[in-house]
């Protein structure tokens, strides 16, 4: 995984337990990096999809890999002390790109990529998943799947459903009833339909 990170000319921040931290645009800048950190999210997923699937044969329990991805102004550098040097980085669009990570057990996503970070991406290929009420943030975040290169089936169909959907038309259930039956292993698809079922509106999520 930290390969694929270095393959994206991204540095790795830190390892915590099972988690790796990883930043573009610094210490040297990238024009680019929103569109490298989600090239690399994808990559790192087929890659962690491939291992997971590989382990599960050998008998071995391994669940799905979950990435979050934000953007924003961070205070970077050397933080410690005489003794203690430690590059990393700090302030809110950190912590909300943790909590993206997080937010993917909810949804039934593996990436979860933030408004901002999508804005920043001319040709983004990918859906909306939800506008998010994260726990400790009063701002919502909206929030979008990345999808692979080749990987567009039903996105019209989808994009078309979400955008009933988030406008509160009475129409949104029976367009994801539509799209359930095309795809129903789709956890995005559930999750949306599922709501809708239960009486919900819009595209707002509550993850608090």
């Amino acid at each position: 995984m930290t390969n694929i990170v270095f393959d994206h000319g991204g540095t790795i921040d830190k390892v915590v337990g099972d988690a790796i931290h990883a930043i573009f645009g610094a210490p040297q800048p990238q024009p680019d990096h929103a569109r490298r950190a989600v090239q690399c999210a994808l990559d790192m997923d087929a890659f962690a999809m491939a291992f997971m699937k590989k382990k599960q044969a050998e008998g071995i329990a391994l669940g799905p890999t979950r990435i979050g991805i934000n953007s924003g102004a961070a205070m970077v550098g050397n933080f410690g002390g005489e003794t203690l040097f430690d590059y990393t980085a700090h302030g809110e669009p950190i912590n909300i790109a943790a909590r993206l990570e997080a937010a993917n057990k909810a949804l039934g996503t593996r990436i979860c990529v933030s408004g901002e970070t999508v804005s920043r991406i001319r040709d983004f290929h990918g859906r909306p998943v939800g506008v998010l009420m994260l726990k400790g943030k009063t701002d919502p975040v909206e929030v979008f799947e990345p999808l692979p290169a080749d990987d567009g089936a039903n996105l019209e169909a989808y994009s078309g459903a979400y955008r009933s959907m988030a406008a509160g038309d009475a129409g949104a259930a029976a367009a994801f009833e539509a799209l359930a039956e095309q795809t129903p292993d789709d956890p995005v698809v559930k999750l949306h339909l599922g709501r809708l079922k239960a009486g919900e509106s819009g595209a707002t999520l509550d993850l608090r």
